[in-house]
């Protein structure tokens, strides 16, 4: 970790479709080799087909699968006199959302399916229902910073 002084934010600009930076953030996630213009075919393939199958308004269903893949507590490890614990913390609302994204971008790469685009339309349904693999790693953390709530006094 850095000592010297905090790495400054930068500014993404909104994506063209939408106007929403979530939305953004998570095409620039997808984003390999620089091929952003396939990485925004992708997302909005999905958010299409999610409509569809759906019958409600894709940018909804997409930040309520955010919202519900987003963790409240995590675990941070805290060395204490040659012990280490795992300290459950409270996530900040930015790491949040990057948890979520990359939760669903991940679990969306493992599952079976054709095109990215399709499997990242079934992660993000699950997510908005509750299900899935990105809700299931976000109730793991939280199992994991429920069975460490002993070590809360040793925060930060």
């Amino acid at each position: 970790m850095a000592r010297r002084r905090e790495a400054q934010k930068r500014k993404i600009t909104p994506d063209p479709k939408f106007n929403d930076l979530l939305v953004a953030r998570f095409i620039n996630c997808i984003l390999r080799k620089g091929e952003k213009g396939k990485a925004e075919s992708i997302l909005y393939t999905a958010l299409e087909s999610v409509a569809e199958k759906s019958k409600e308004e894709p940018l909804r269903v997409f930040r309520k699968a955010v919202e519900n893949a987003a963790p409240m507590l995590e675990v941070r490890s805290r060395r204490v006199g040659g012990a280490t614990y795992q300290v459950p913390v409270e996530v900040k609302e930015s790491r949040r959302q990057a948890l979520s994204i990359r939760w669903m971008i991940q679990n969306a790469k493992s599952r079976a399916g054709k095109s990215m685009a399709e499997k990242l339309t079934g992660e993000i349904l699950d997510a908005f229902g509750n299900s899935g693999g990105a809700v299931k790693k976000k109730e793991e953390v939280h199992r994991m910073a429920e069975a460490n709530k002993a070590f809360a006094h040793y925060r930060w």
